[in-house]
């Protein structure tokens, strides 16, 4: 039975009320996680439609435990006003919480896990992690199975890296490394926040062709080996008027290595050699492979041999400056102001950062150009990359006010 107004409109606050406390409390949450962690607030459309979605569930149970409920289509207005009131207002205030409250956590920083503390070795100033790999090392798929000497080579090698750096970029240095000293083609790594690893990895393919660049040329010739020559090293093949310059991909000197590539075999069944971190030569007659431009590949084919001369990758005065500041406990970080961030607009000067926080801005970069060493009156302003250097915690502390 139908009941005066205002004992109609008394029944549809409470049902709106009664209905409505759920959807208020999503459209809250989803107001302020949005809000805290990208920086985006919800349409309000969105969250209305949302709020209605979850109203008309709780109405509907609660018109099949008493059908009285829907016996007047006014008090269901009433309801869902109530309902949209709540929800505009739930959403409203958590949105503004999500944007006031202090930001210590970010999607950024989830990905950005580090190392327990309990697992990082301090060598001198400096913390060192030793990864250690766990479990059996996986077969990409893909690629024909690693060889037993390989995985014990993965599983048993020493792999230490700086301990100041997040897993991610851990990882990263991780698979460069194993690419590097065992000539894997492919690897996967993940590193848990002990230090802990899974790696999937593919063999080394056969042959050289994948390192001789494009538009080169692999060239072997006889010559007088230098010790602890490397693969990779920039050299000069000299022979009468002849002066080629390329990269070596494979070298190989004295009766030891000769006798190990013997031994190694490549009959039938026979076990390929074990891998050799950072192979070197140990000097003396030998034989060089080098990657040259394709024009000079005829003229070292033209010689019987050749004399290899190592040439110097030099020396850069700014790798010594970040060397001299690493041993100085000092570490470098690239920061992006944010449109939120508290130094969007704010001079140099102003936000005082070497005596509040410990650090020295060295450049900034924007769209049109980069100011090296700023000064005081630099305004900084959102989407700016600010380069910075500073002891570890102070970057820490600086980034949350970046950010």
């Amino acid at each position: 039975m139908v009941q005066a107004l205002p004992v109609e409109i008394l029944l549809g606050i409470y049902l709106g009320v009664l209905t409505g406390m759920f959807p208020a409390l999503v459209a809250w949450g989803l107001g302020f996680i949005v809000r805290y962690f990208t920086g985006v607030s919800i349409p309000a459309f969105g969250v209305v439609v949302l709020a209605l979605a979850l109203a008309g569930i709780n109405g509907g149970l609660l018109a099949l435990s008493d059908p009285a409920v829907t016996e007047s289509g006014f008090r269901i207005v009433v309801a869902l006003l109530v309902v949209l009131m709540l929800s505009l207002y739930a959403h409203a205030k958590g949105d503004k919480m999500g944007a006031e409250f202090p930001r210590r956590l970010s999607f950024k920083r989830l990905r950005e896990r580090t190392l327990s503390s309990d697992v990082v070795e301090f060598v001198g100033s400096r913390g060192e992690v030793e990864v250690e790999v766990v479990g059996e090392v996986i077969d990409m798929e893909g690629y024909p199975p690693v060889s037993e000497a390989t995985r014990e080579a993965i599983k048993n090698g020493d792999w230490r890296f700086p301990a100041d750096i997040p897993i991610s970029e851990l990882e990263s240095r991780f698979v460069e490394r194993l690419k590097t000293d065992l000539d894997l083609v492919d690897v996967s790594v993940r590193i848990d926040e002990r230090g802990k690893a899974t790696v999937i990895a593919a063999p080394p393919l056969s042959g050289i062709s994948k390192r001789v660049p494009a538009g080169h040329r692999a060239v072997s010739i006889d010559a007088l080996v230098p010790t602890g020559l490397a693969r990779g090293d920039e050299v000069l093949v000299l022979s009468d008027d002849l002066v080629v310059e390329g990269a070596v991909i494979a070298a190989r000197s004295g009766k030891k290595e000769e006798k190990a590539a013997t031994d190694g075999g490549t009959a039938a069944g026979d076990a390929p050699p074990a891998p050799v971190a950072a192979p070197t030569t140990t000097g003396g007659e030998g034989r060089i492979t080098v990657a040259v431009p394709r024009s000079d590949a005829e003229k070292l084919l033209s010689i019987q041999r050749g004399t290899v001369v190592v040439t110097a990758r030099g020396t850069r005065r700014e790798f010594e400056l970040i060397s001299l500041l690493r041993r100085a406990g000092k570490r470098f970080r690239k920061l992006t102001v944010k449109p939120d961030s508290d130094l969007d607009g704010v001079t140099l000067a102003a936000i005082n950062v070497r005596e509040v926080h410990d650090v020295a801005v060295l450049a900034v970069k924007r769209p049109d150009g980069w100011e090296v060493a700023p000064r005081g009156d630099t305004e900084l302003t959102a989407g700016d990359d600010l380069f910075v250097a500073g002891r570890h915690e102070a970057l820490n502390s600086f980034q949350e006010v970046v950010a």
